[in-house]
């Protein structure tokens, strides 16, 4: 069974250690950053199912770098656990409406953090049954059941067309590049008959009515979804 794989980024070697230990009692994956450049950077790279990172670190603060995750279309689902020091009710607050989804006070006990961590994860995991909608002018997306409507009509797409069309809908404004939504396709569950993206965008944009005007060619790269 693969391991959840966490990313901490925490400058202090003795509390890394320990979370380190705990971690893999515990049964996780831990990767370890030091400083907040390099630790974006590799929540970046690596996806992790999870973050836990302090507030005071070097390069870019806690705060920061929890900002950046959940404002980043692809990272913001990633669970983010704060530590800090800091117990004051402003810097709590601070941390939650930036998008943490929990606030652990220095000292702490590692198993209780893991406890934690565990909650975490599976409130994620059971936020993710939940169908998302994805709206956009007169159209609305049902992720989970591969469902599309214009108003009340439904929209018969393949799954590749369908697997095309989340992407880009998740990802507005963003220039997708043609190997990268190749790539999403063969991750998913649909099956790739042809290989040739624009085909099935053109035969998207096709199906989805002559007005449909949300799927941007940005020429010799990919693709972009207009923004909302």
């Amino acid at each position: 069974m693969k391991k959840p794989k966490i990313v901490l980024i925490e400058d202090e070697e003795d509390i890394a250690a320990l979370i380190k230990l705990q971690a893999d009692i515990a049964g996780y994956k831990l990767l370890v950053e030091v400083d907040g450049l390099n630790g974006y950077r590799t929540v970046e790279k690596e996806r992790p199912d999870l973050v836990i990172v302090d507030v005071m670190i070097p390069g870019q603060s806690g705060l920061d770098v929890c900002r950046k995750i959940k404002t980043h279309p692809e990272l913001k689902s990633i669970p983010v656990i704060i530590l800090s020091a800091k117990t004051e009710e402003l810097d709590i607050v601070l941390g939650l409406e930036l998008g943490a989804d929990d606030y652990v006070s220095k000292p702490f006990s590692p198993k209780i953090l893991f406890s934690r961590v565990r909650a975490v994860l599976r409130r994620n995991k059971e936020a993710e049954k939940v169908p998302e909608l994805i709206e956009f002018g007169p159209f609305t997306m049902e992720v989970e059941r591969y469902l599309i409507r214009r108003k009340d009509k439904q929209i018969p797409l393949t799954l590749s067309e369908f697997s095309i069309l989340r992407r880009l809908a998740q990802s507005p404004g963003q220039v997708l590049s043609r190997n990268q939504l190749l790539d999403d396709m063969q991750n998913s569950d649909a099956f790739v008959v042809d290989r040739n993206i624009d085909v099935h965008v053109a035969s998207l944009r096709k199906k989805l009515g002559p007005n449909f005007d949300w799927i941007d060619t940005v020429r010799g790269v990919g693709y972009r979804f207009k923004e909302v």
